[in-house]
């Protein structure tokens, strides 16, 4: 009998955090309007292709200077 009050008691606290949230969402929480989710979209957009510019920079730069130091050991 214990195990089946314990499944009980988590299906209905599953339950009310999903009551809870549910409620969270709809009365209290300020969605963006969507200019503002337009203008933050563009905004990551941008920064994610700046910075993964400069990590493919950053790369390209120490690939390069590996591949020159193991050609001047190699020369020499």
């Amino acid at each position: 009998m214990k195990t089946v009050n314990v499944y009980n008691s988590t299906i209905m606290s599953l339950i009310t955090y999903v009551k809870e949230s549910y409620n969270e969402l709809t009365n209290f929480v300020t969605w963006p309007t969507w200019a503002e989710t337009q203008k933050f979209t563009i905004t990551v957009a941008v920064f994610s292709i700046v910075f993964a510019l400069i990590v493919s920079g950053i790369d390209w730069v120490f690939s390069s200077a590996i591949e020159n130091y193991f050609y001047w050991v190699k020369s020499n």
